[in-house]
This record gives C-alpha cells, sequence and structure tokens, in this order.
C-alpha cells in the first residue's frame, strides 16, 4: 500500500511503547506496538479467508477492541470495514448485510444466539472476543502487504440511522478518515498526551472517527468503554486521567444527575464535549456551575463527523454555538433560491472538504441529490452570527410551517427544557386543517413534579411568538430516542396517533 496511508505503523514505530488502547471493563491495555501487530496478524488471517481488495468485512459486536483491530487490518491489505448496529432487529441487520454483501462477518460472543440465523441465512462468520479469536486471529505471523492502496479507495462504510428511511451506507475513503482526524487534532489542538474515555457506540462515527481516530493519531490513548452510567463515567474519567470526553446529550443528562458529578472536581480534564444532536441549555449551566469547560459540536457521518471549533470560553459566551469552521473545511449557508444567507439568517448547511464521503453504497441517485459540485448539502438548517460564530438551527425536514410561518423546534425546545419542572421536552409539527401545520410538544416532567398544559403555553409565551406557542402539549414518560440518543421524531409522530 501507499506508504504514507498506514499512519498506525508509524504510530506504533514513533511511541512503540505508549498505551494506545485500554479496555474499561478489565483494564487490559495495549500498546501502539501491540496494536498494529494485532491489526497486522487480523490482515494475515484475513487474507488467508480469501479476502481482497475492495472486499467489505463486516462487525457486530459491543465497544471491543476488534474495532480496531479489523479496521486497521482492512487499511493494510485494502478491504472495507463495514461496522454493524446491534441494536437493530436481526431483520434489519439481515437486510444492511444484503446491502454490503461482506464476505465474511465477525460476531462478538455476546451475540451468540445469532449465529444459527446467521448460519441459516448462509453469511460465513467468525467470533470475535474469546480466546479462539485471539489464538488464530491475532497470533498469525505477518509480513508485508502488497495490495496497491490509494488514498481515494474506501476504508470504511458506516450505515445511517435510517429514521427518515432505510439506512444508507456511508463510503469513507482513506482521504477522509485521514483528513478528519489531521482536521481535529489542528483544529483542537490535540497531543499526545491526551485520554479519553469513549462510551459511543463504535458502529459510528461519532464512536470511531470524532475522537478515538485522532487521537490515536496524535500518540494518545483511548479508553473503550462499553455500558454507559453516569455513575461508571466520572470514575473512570478521574481513574484514567481523562482529559476529553464526547457524549451525547442524554448520557450528560444522566451524568450531571449523580452525586458523583456533583462531588467531583474533574482534575485532569480540559473539556467536556457533545455532539449527535443540540445540546439543552440546562446541561451548559449545570457544567458553568462547576467551572468546567463545556461546549457542543456538529458532525454527521457524511463529513467527519469534526467541522467546527469553538473554544471553551466562546462557548460559555455564546451557548449552543458550534463555533466556526475548522482549519481544513469550508461551510456555507443558503437559502431556498440558491443565495447564501446574511447574518442571523436560516439556511441549509454545506460542508467541504476532503473529509468528506465518497457515495452512498448502491445508492447514486441519493448521492447526487446530496454532494453537488464539491458541497455536502446536510439537510441541517443553520444561522451564523455578526462575528461569524454559527448556531444550528435543525433538521430541514423538521421545520414546522404553521400558519405561513416558518417555525425551528430547537429554539421552542430550549425555551420549555429550562421549565423547574420541565426533564426533557421534544417539538413537532402535526398536520393541522387551519394551521396546516399545529406545534406539538412532547413533555418528560421531572420526578413527582407536577404542571398544567396551561401554564406551560403561559411560560412559552413570556419567551416565543405567539404562533411558536405549541397547541398542543402531550405528557409522556420518556421520548423515544435513536441508537445514539437523538430524539426520534418519526417515531413521536407515531406516538401522537396512539395517544389520540
Amino acid at each position: 500500500m501507499s506508504w504514507e496511508l498506514d499512519w498506525l505503523e508509524h504510530r506504533a514505530r514513533l511511541s512503540s511503547k505508549k498505551e494506545a488502547i485500554i479496555d474499561e471493563s478489565t483494564n487490559k491495555a495495549w500498546t501502539f506496538g501491540e496494536l498494529n501487530d494485532r491489526a497486522a496478524s487480523a490482515a494475515s488471517w484475513l487474507q488467508t479467508q480469501g479476502v481482497r481488495k475492495g472486499d467489505r468485512i463486516a462487525l457486530l459486536s459491543p465497544n471491543h477492541i476488534s474495532y480496531f483491530d479489523l479496521l486497521f487490518a482492512c487499511g493494510k491489505i485494502g478491504a472495507i470495514f463495514v461496522p454493524l448496529n446491534w441494536r437493530l432487529s436481526i431483520q434489519e441487520i439481515k437486510e444492511i448485510i444484503a446491502d454490503c454483501t461482506p464476505v465474511i462477518l465477525g460476531v462478538h460472543l455476546q451475540f451468540e444466539e445469532l449465529f444459527e440465523e446467521l448460519k441459516a441465512a448462509g453469511i460465513t462468520y467468525f467470533n470475535v472476543g474469546d480466546i479462539k479469536y485471539e489464538k488464530e486471529v491475532i497470533s498469525l505471523n505477518h509480513h508485508g502487504f502488497s495490495a496497491e492502496i490509494n488514498e481515494t479507495d474506501p476504508l470504511l462504510m458506516i450505515y445511517t440511522g435510517g429514521t427518515t428511511g432505510k439506512p444508507k451506507g456511508v463510503v469513507l475513503s482513506h482521504q477522509s478518515v485521514f483528513w478528519n482526524a489531521l482536521n481535529t487534532i489542528t483544529s483542537w489542538s490535540l497531543s499526545k498526551d491526551d485520554v479519553t474515555v469513549n462510551y459511543m457506540p463504535m458502529f459510528h462515527t461519532g464512536g470511531l472517527n470524532a475522537l478515538s481516530i485522532p487521537i490515536l493519531m496524535m500518540g494518545g490513548t483511548v479508553v473503550i468503554g462499553e455500558s454507559f452510567t453516569g455513575k461508571k463515567a466520572v470514575d473512570s474519567l478521574n481513574r484514567y486521567h481523562c482529559t476529553i470526553i464526547l457524549l451525547v446529550p442524554t448520557m450528560y443528562h444522566l451524568l450531571i444527575q449523580t452525586k458523583e458529578f456533583q462531588k467531583s472536581s474533574f482534575p485532569s480534564m480540559k473539556i467536556f464535549l457533545s455532539g449527535a444532536a443540540p445540546c439543552p441549555l440546562p446541561i451548559y449551566e449545570a457544567f458553568q456551575k462547576k467551572g468546567l469547560a463545556f461546549k457542543e459540536g456538529y458532525g454527521l457521518t457524511e463529513a467527519g463527523p469534526n467541522n467546527f471549533y469553538i473554544s471553551p470560553k466562546e462557548a460559555a459566551e455564546k451557548r449552543g454555538s458550534v463555533g466556526k469552521p475548522m482549519l481544513f473545511n469550508s461551510i456555507k449557508l443558503l437559502k431556498e433560491d440558491g443565495s447564501e444567507t446574511g447574518p442571523n439568517e436560516v439556511g441549509e448547511l454545506l460542508i467541504k472538504g476532503k473529509h468528506g464521503f465518497s457515495f452512498y453504497w448502491n445508492r447514486e441517485q441519493e448521492t447526487r441529490k446530496t454532494v453537488k459540485n464539491g458541497w455536502i448539502h446536510t439537510g441541517d438548517l443553520a444561522k451564523k452570527d455578526e462575528e461569524g460564530f454559527y448556531y444550528i438551527v435543525g433538521r430541514k425536514k423538521d421545520m414546522i410551517i404553521t400558519g405561513g410561518e416558518n417555525v425551528y423546534p430547537l429554539e421552542i425546545e430550549h425555551w420549555i427544557s429550562s421549565h423547574p419542572y420541565v426533564d426533557s421536552a421534544a417539538v413537532i409539527g402535526l398536520p393541522d386543517e387551519k394551521w396546516g401545520e399545529m406545534v406539538t410538544a412532547f413533555i418528560v416532567l421531572k420526578h413527582t413534579s407536577s404542571v398544567s398544559e396551561e401554564e406551560l403555553k403561559e411560560y412559552c409565551s413570556r419567551k416565543l411568538g405567539r404562533y411558536k406557542v405549541p397547541k398542543r402539549f402531550f405528557f409522556v414518560k420518556e421520548l423515544p430516542k435513536t441508537h445514539v440518543g437523538k430524539i426520534d421524531k418519526k417515531k413521536l409522530k407515531e406516538l401522537s396517533d396512539q395517544i389520540k
């Protein structure tokens, strides 16, 4: 392969004895030298199974070192690594497998109940997470690899959440993964001293590309976390002297409610990052009260996922802003007529850079709709203030048009969530004969709290224009979420039909 693409081998040369990976559940650690040896052994083993350049290698596993084994192994031989969302149903997993047609599938022992179904479907699989995997796959003698690999060749395929249709396979090249890491390292000032614990699912771009790969490329350490609890997260952040962490808002919501969070000063932590969904302002306040640096970012599987930078000081002053474009990517906002927005005008967010995806697997038409003249049309709405700081307003498809007025749910959600009795809130538009769409809120109240619909309407009217005040409130025990912690608004619409 092209020598500069196998950066793990070079990092192993420079930092052979430095700890690269630690497993939170066992405390087992691997150095960069050991990590590279594991990947080379896995690559050799895959070749003995007939894997060649361009073949897909799938993995169904909870967070585990096998993600790094197989990702870096694929990089060495030109195969394409496809991590699968284990939270899907077996039928949904089979549909994805039928789409990407892997030549072989790694299945963690945790999912051994699926073995027979996968075997019956004619899928060739091997076990990961056991002694046999360590002996047969990871301890093979390995030599150089001869496949000619270019930076534009596919390395990784991550399937989208599929909340608005069937999941799409997002193909990321060596170039896109490399430039996302480099852009993150330089823009966020990552160093070899950085340590993170990763609770994000590693079948998702947030688990692999957001922090894990950039920190490893720089020579830092990644602690693999499996199941998240607020208490365990606080313990690991302190035990491993972590400096940075990325969590989704639902995780932060649980974290800040623990007594461990209240007691800890987090002496080694430089920054807490929030991603995957807009962050409610009460979470900002919880960190500000403790004097801890907190900020949120914006990304998507098709681009990075890292695209913006904001300093902790700026994040405190401009709550809700994701900052400015990073060093090696460009951003613009387009109005419906195709012209660029002015200050504080809302438009669709477009992204351009070498970290962008190559194409959607088997979806040429979808690719053409999303990428135009090198710009990725995200479908997200954003605005930019006079100083050039960007704010994500919401999904284009989530915008509500009521009585001819555009309503952005995030603004309403932020305000309702600030009510002292409200635990969380989500806002959608439901069909309405009079208004076209009716602004509708789903509310989860704090334990033992009680508040009426009329009281919430009055509260909303203090801050929001009349057309933005929800006309209906549904009180629910919890909000449905996707596998990465985003509010599932498709399911909210289904839920409203059931409540009616």
